[in-house]
């Protein structure tokens, strides 16, 4: 994970205080504060800034005078217009292109709908990057580190409610680090950890309520190379900053 600056850090603090930053900014700072003790001291000052204004802070009522002006109430219904022919006759010419209109809304409406998909799959793979790029500090990469697979799949018997794949992948060029239990969509994910050169791949898989299988799709996050696809009522996410070829093979490997 790149090391976020000093003065871009510390001008941050109040962002991550509130909420406002996404998952792997928040990690990078956070790693920084670790090991800045000054941005650690002045994020301390800011959180108890904030809970004093909190605890202090008064409440007053809008006055009725200017909730009315700045709300005001709407006008009177108009009465209804005195019949007027030309009026009518151009209203039903208009019909037809108000049809057109509004076919072009609902075409608006479903592009909106593609749009949010998207945006909800970006979404997740920011999120499991996030988690991938959290795995990497120190002491948070394996649950249980072994490299033989007889030991690493047994270790996650009741953690998870799945059994998921732990393969091993040496020949193929992927050696098995060890596994986790990480949390994805607020349940219990297994992550299988494999290593190729100095490349960590952390493989998260997780249970689905659908069985259709999908093909492995390529995307990129925050740098990082991510490939899902799902099989067997299982969703899985393999995350590296390995490049995309190498880890296409070890999905494929995977799903082999």
């Amino acid at each position: 994970m790149q090391a976020i600056p000093h003065e871009q850090a510390r001008d941050l603090l109040g962002a991550i205080l509130d909420g406002e930053l996404d998952a792997l900014t928040s990690a990078r700072v956070e790693a920084h504060v670790g090991a800045c003790p000054a941005c650690a001291a002045e994020l301390e000052r800011l959180a108890a800034l904030s809970a004093a204004i909190r605890e202090h802070a008064t409440r007053h009522t809008t006055p009725d005078a200017l909730r009315d002006a700045l709300f005001p109430k709407p006008a009177p219904a108009a009465r209804s217009p005195a019949p007027n022919p030309m009026r009518d006759r151009l209203a039903r010419w208009l019909r037809p292109a108000a049809g057109g209109f509004a076919i072009g809304a609902a075409l608006a409406t479903g592009f909106a709908v593609m749009v949010d998909t998207h945006d909800a799959d970006t979404q997740l793979a920011d999120n499991i990057v996030s988690a991938h790029v959290r795995g990497l500090q120190p002491g948070h990469l394996t649950d249980v580190q072994v490299s033989d697979q007889h030991q690493v799949k047994p270790w996650f018997d009741g953690k998870v409610d799945f059994v998921p794949p732990v393969k091993d992948l040496t020949p193929q060029g992927f050696d098995l680090v060890g596994g986790r239990l990480d949390y994805f969509r607020g349940r219990p994910a297994a992550v299988v950890v494999y290593r190729r050169r100095l490349h960590i791949i952390d493989l998260f898989v997780a249970r689905t309520e659908t069985q259709a299988a999908t093909p492995a799709a390529l995307s990129t996050s925050s740098g990082y190379n991510v490939v899902r696809w799902t099989a067997g009522g299982q969703e899985y996410w393999a995350v590296s900053d390995m490049n995309a070829a190498e880890l296409m093979e070890f999905a494929e490997a995977v799903r082999r």
